[in-house]
Parts: structure tokens; C-alpha cells; sequence
């Protein structure tokens, strides 16, 4: 017995007064319809109407038990409406992971226009550089910036990340520019700690502390930090050369404070990438979310406008 389907047919057996009228309202025979309410009985073992040949009649335990089926089978169809909403209008609390310098200097004026233009989510940003698990963790979407490596998760690309090799004018007088790539194991490197293994390319293996040139000999000790805005406030300081994204660096290079360092060598570009876990039965606050971060930061991303 579906218990929903005979709660339903035993409710508009009372509301039409008949099984025949009930019957034309739930599209079905009479026959189902009393072979609902008789399993329903059975299944309550209780009577819960009294049938004669001109009227029904609710019991004692049809009348207690008529308005308790009667709100549940309500409620039961105001939950679904509002799901149905939460596919169809953008509402709802909206959580997301995002990087740690990427979103303190570029998420902002996105994260209030699109509050504006869909009032109905409310937003917990969570910032982490570390690959969160989305599903493990709770998250509707995840913002991450990478060569991105097949999964089941569904991702779409959001903007370019160029990277550039970059170090203060100071640094660079004081040490030399290097014009080679192999010259790179004579200078001191600022290191990201989440960096991609790949993500120097031809740079890579000329990197102190990194491949096989890593036995060579820096000016002074590696410096490694997982915070891409400590490293580039260090390279515009004069402690050496980084590898960091435009999008972090690119006002320092724009205002001279920083240079970029072997150009004719600039790793491949990663991206931007928005992560969630299904395509299908997307809710609306996911696909309206991803849908407004589309061109949000043009092409090329206005960030990388400082050549």
C-alpha cells in the first residue's frame, strides 16, 4: 500500500461526500479508490467510514484522524512547492570555497552584485587554499585555480590565471636579472607551498629547492608560504623572485614596484575554474551563481591589463 496515494483518496472520499466524485477528482475508478481506504483501514486497523447506500459517515476515529491526515498530506505539498522554488528562483543559502588572496582582492564586488541582483541568497564564503572536499564538507560550489585534473565533479572555467616570474627593481639591481632559465638556481626563490608541480613548466626544473637544478646554490635560505600576498609583499620588499598569478601581483608590476623576470619563459596559464558536484537537478542559487560569474572579470581578466 502507498500510504500517501490511500491518506489522499480516503481525504477527497470525505471532501466529495462519495467515492464516485472522488474518483473523477484523482483521475482513477471507484474501485481504487474504496480499495484505497480499505487498505488504509487495515493498515490503522480501524473502521473510518461507515458506508450506507445514500451517504457516508465518519467514524469517531475517521473524525480524529480526518484533520491530522489532512494537515500532513498539506504540509507534505507546501515542502514540495518550496523545493520546487528552490529549483526555480535563486534562493536559499549559497556556501562556497574560495582561495584565500583571490577572493580578498577580487570576490567582493562580485559576491554584492550578484546579492543584488538575486536578494533571495544569503552567502557563507569560506576562504582555504587547500582543495576542500565539497561534498564532504558541505559546500554548494568551490572556486579553484589550477590545471584541472579529471574527476566526477562537474567544472566550468571561469578565467584565465596567467602566472609571471617577478622581483623588485631593487633585488634585481643587486643581483642581477637573470636572462636564462638556469640562471634562476642562483637566486634566492619565494615559494608557494600549494603550487602544482607542473606549474612552472620550462621554469620548473630551474627552480631553487625544485627539480634537478635544485642543488644549486641561492643567495640565501628558501623561503616557502602558503599565501600568495606574503610572497609577493616579499618579493616587492627585496627578498627574491616569485611565481605568483597577476591577479596578485598585477598592480605591483602595473606601478613599477615589480618586474617581470625571464617573459619569453612564462609558465602556461592555469584558470579559474567554478567546481560543484551535479549537473542534473542543479539548484538554482548553484546554476544562477555560476551563470554570474561567466565574463564577470572579462577577457582577459582586467587584472592582467598592467603590459
Amino acid at each position: 500500500m502507498d500510504r500517501l496515494d490511500a491518506m489522499r483518496a480516503f481525504i477527497t472520499v470525505v471532501s466529495e461526500g462519495s467515492f464516485t466524485r472522488a474518483a473523477e477528482r484523482l483521475a482513477m475508478s471507484p474501485q481504487l479508490v474504496s480499495k484505497y481506504v480499505a487498505q488504509l483501514e487495515a493498515h490503522l486497523g480501524v473502521r473510518l467510514l461507515n458506508r450506507t447506500t445514500r451517504r457516508l459517515h465518519l467514524t469517531e476515529a475517521g473524525r480524529r484522524y480526518h484533520p491530522r491526515a489532512q494537515q500532513l498530506l498539506a504540509d507534505l505539498d507546501d515542502v514540495e512547492h518550496q523545493l520546487g522554488d528552490l529549483q526555480t528562483q535563486a534562493r536559499g543559502l549559497l556556501r562556497i570555497s574560495a582561495p584565500v588572496s583571490f577572493a580578498t582582492r577580487h570576490l567582493a564586488p562580485l559576491l554584492g552584485d550578484f546579492q543584488r541582483a538575486h536578494p533571495g541568497v544569503d552567502i557563507d564564503l569560506q576562504l582555504n587554499d587547500r582543495k576542500v572536499d565539497i561534498v564532504e564538507e558541505g559546500f554548494d560550489i568551490a572556486l579553484r585555480i589550477g590545471h584541472l585534473k579529471s574527476s566526477s565533479l562537474i567544472a566550468k572555467r571561469i578565467a584565465p590565471v596567467r602566472l609571471v616570474m617577478c622581483a623588485s627593481p631593487a633585488y634585481l639591481t643587486q643581483h642581477g636579472t637573470p636572462e636564462r632559465p638556469e640562471q634562476l638556481k642562483a637566486h634566492r626563490y619565494l615559494r608557494y607551498s600549494y603550487a602544482e608541480q607542473e606549474a612552472g613548466d620550462s621554469l620548473s626544473r630551474w627552480l631553487p629547492g625544485r627539480g634537478p637544478a635544485g642543488g644549486g646554490d641561492p643567495i640565501s635560505g628558501d623561503f616557502v608560504c602558503n599565501n600568495g600576498d606574503v610572497l609577493v609583499e616579499s618579493a616587492i620588499a627585496g627578498a627574491g623572485i616569485a611565481l605568483q598569478p597577476t591577479f596578485i601581483a598585477g598592480p605591483a608590476l602595473q606601478d613599477g614596484r615589480l618586474r617581470v623576470v625571464l617573459p619569453d619563459h612564462e609558465p602556461r596559464p592555469m584558470s579559474l575554474y567554478a567546481v560543484y558536484a551535479h549537473r542534473q537537478l542543479l539548484a538554482s542559487k548553484v546554476r544562477c551563481f555560476v551563470d554570474f560569474l561567466e565574463g564577470y572579470f572579462g577577457d582577459p581578466p582586467y587584472w592582467d591589463r598592467f603590459d
